[in-house]
């Protein structure tokens, strides 16, 4: 969810990125190289609209018109998740927060918790690059280019501004997703290997005050 520290040597991983970036696909990677769980919010709605759950009826309209959940909705469904992923040595979260708002508020909740982001990753690629990839794997017939691009054009107006918040607030790693699939692994592990050996700058901040 948001910035704290934890469990020893819990791993704690935000991935952002447009839809089509490949957040899916890196954070299923980047978990099993950490050896840590991927908690996919998306993954967790649809299988609650297929299971016909009150959570699944309520977010249906919502997901396929490419809208936002509700915070307080996501963050009920991600909690249980979170917490027992933070028990088992950490998580790398695919999804969520997608607005500052959405983070702030996370942070409210999971700083008391000790489960909160320490570090995000942003897998950053060309406008018509996601249109091809997401026009290539359309689930559906409401998956057309205007449907995408409505998409597309939500993340920056709402999501893009998370990077400025991550980056002052904890560590922000900056990767290029349009690379093939390992490269752009390859990447994130090395980048993430030397962050979680550096404070953040929340920490470094906190470290200073005190000397």
């Amino acid at each position: 969810m948001t910035m704290q520290s934890a469990a020893p040597r819990s791993k704690r991983i935000l991935m952002v990125g447009a839809p089509g970036s490949g957040k899916g696909t890196q954070a299923d990677s980047i978990a099993k190289q950490f050896g840590i769980t991927h908690i996919a919010s998306g993954d967790l709605l649809r299988r609650h609209i297929a299971d016909g759950t009150a959570i699944g009826k309520t977010v249906e309209d919502i997901v396929n018109k490419g809208e936002l959940v509700p915070d307080a909705l996501i963050m009920d469904m991600l909690r249980k998740p979170v917490m027992a992923a933070n028990e088992t040595g950490g998580y790398v979260l695919d999804g969520f927060p997608r607005t500052v708002e959405q983070a702030e508020a996370a942070y409210r909740t999971a700083g008391t918790l000790g489960v909160g982001v320490q570090i995000a990753v942003h897998l950053e690629v060309p406008e018509e690059e996601l249109i091809r990839r997401l026009l290539a794997r359309a689930r559906g017939a409401d998956d057309t280019e205007d449907v995408i691009r409505h998409r597309i054009k939500v993340y920056e107006e709402k999501t893009r501004p998370l990077l400025e918040y991550y980056a002052s607030r904890e560590t922000l790693i900056q990767v290029n997703g349009a690379r093939p699939i390992s490269e752009v692994t390859w990447s994130i592990v090395v980048q993430l290997q030397r962050a979680f050996k550096k404070p953040s700058p929340r920490q470094a901040t906190a470290e200073r005050a005190v000397a």
